[in-house]
């Protein structure tokens, strides 16, 4: 079926480069030393100001970013901008005048620079921020699908494609997202999407057993519902992804919020309508900001009732794969600041738990980690890891955002159901 595929690893050299990564000659020139052609690039955002996502990772492949203790400057030049909204603070312009690139009024003029053809190498897609209008269920419709039709339409016309890259989930709809992967694969080019969290550092280093049979898996973690969900989401599906027999897509969702989280925590077990007390205090545990509710101390367990003292809107969902696998994603706000994952495996005596390491902000380095698999798939022309990930968390953040709206039912998740195989080598951070 259209949605099933073996993913390949990716196959490149090391992305890290000197401080000084291309000369003076070089930027006149556009050569690189061995008089191969540098590589070009578009940036098509929503927005483009201080601390969004257009400006952490657009700024990467304009100024570079430290990796393995070394500052890398891509072998790429960004030539084109396209800006959907400038509000105040825009930096668009600034950037263009910087760097000498292009801001452009349309999607294709900036993958054309302004001519009559394609005339990059490689696209940045990034919906994320800006004004845009919620659907019935709150989603709010960032216009990453329109922006990939665009991008689409220039490369039919052109009968050429390049490598796209498209932050967070796909899209609010799910047969747009749906068609998004499937155009991706008729036309056979390089497509990968998500969040910076599967690749980030993780404490400890610890990856799920490739092969392992898995009974339950939990994701304690921060934010609000469709934004933060996304990235807890696959937190749980980067791990979950790698369970025998490889991935099978979700049957149902349940999502919960309110004095429901509380009832479901009380079960004490999935089977009960709940999910597993060891597990939420296995991600507890490896949380390095679990909040005190009592004073004089710097580290105590909350009870049952000082969480529920500290987390006022608690939301959870509940999710059962295909192959009965059990899933949940706790939003803890007040309680934890970052992102934990345990997990369950068959006859295991204890679980497996790690964080999902975040450095902060200003900075924010794991957008830098994020976009050098972004640029080694540009590079290489093979995606880093499967976009079929992403296709299913997005089709889990918008079955939760249904469940939360239609009374806290449980949606049966859309067909086709998502089915891929990862390898047994893992991309995350690890120095």
């Amino acid at each position: 079926m259209l949605m099933r595929r073996e993913f390949l690893g990716a196959i490149g050299a090391s992305l890290v480069g000197g401080p000084l990564a291309y000369s003076s000659d070089q930027e006149q020139t556009g050569r690189k030393p061995n008089g191969s052609r540098r590589k070009k690039m578009a940036i098509v955002t929503t927005v483009w100001r201080y601390r969004s996502h257009g400006q952490h990772m657009g700024d990467r492949f304009l100024v570079g970013y430290p990796i393995e203790g070394e500052w890398h400057q891509p072998d790429l030049d960004v030539v084109s901008i396209y800006v959907d909204q400038k509000p105040e603070g825009n930096l668009s312009q600034q950037r263009a005048d910087e760097f000498g690139c292009q801001v452009y009024p349309t999607v294709a003029e900036a993958l054309c620079c302004g001519g009559d053809e394609l005339a990059v190498d490689a696209v940045l897609v990034i919906g994320e921020h800006g004004d845009y209008a919620r659907n019935e269920f709150g989603q709010k419709k960032y216009p990453r699908y329109e922006f990939f039709k665009q991008i689409v339409d220039v490369f039919k016309r052109d009968g050429r494609a390049v490598p796209v890259f498209n932050d967070k989930h796909l899209s609010w709809n799910w047969d747009w997202a749906v068609e998004m992967v499937d155009t991706a694969r008729e036309l056979k080019f390089p497509l990968m999407a998500g969040s910076s969290l599967p690749v980030s550092w993780r404490m400890p280093s610890i990856d799920m057993p490739w092969g392992a049979d898995v009974d339950e898996v939990m994701c304690v973690a921060i934010g609000n519902v469709d934004s933060y969900d996304f990235h807890a989401l696959e937190v749980l599906q980067c791990m979950a992804e790698r369970r025998r027999g490889g991935e099978t897509g979700v049957k149902t969702m349940q999502a919960l919020r309110g004095d429901s989280v509380w009832q479901a925590m009380q079960t004490g077990a999935w089977s009960a309508g709940g999910f597993s007390p060891e597990l939420f205090e296995a991600c507890l545990c490896r949380s390095q900001t679990l909040a005190q509710p009592r004073s004089g101390f710097n580290h105590r367990h909350p009870t049952p009732s000082e969480i529920r003292n500290l987390v006022k809107e608690p939301v959870a969902y509940r999710f059962e794969y295909h192959d009965g696998l059990k899933g949940t994603m706790l939003l803890m706000n007040n309680l934890v600041n970052d992102f934990t994952f345990a997990a369950k495996l068959k006859d295991a005596a204890k679980p497996i738990s790690t964080l999902f390491y975040l450095p902060p902000g200003p900075n924010v380095t794991y957008s830098a980690i994020l976009m050098s698999k972004v640029e080694q798939m540009f590079q290489s022309g093979k995606a880093t890891y499967p976009v079929e990930r992403t296709l299913l968390t997005t089709g889990l953040v918008a079955a939760g955002m249904k469940s939360l709206a239609t009374g806290q039912k449980t949606i049966a998740m859309p067909s086709p159901a998502v089915h891929y195989q990862v390898p047994r080598e893992s991309f995350f951070c690890r120095s």
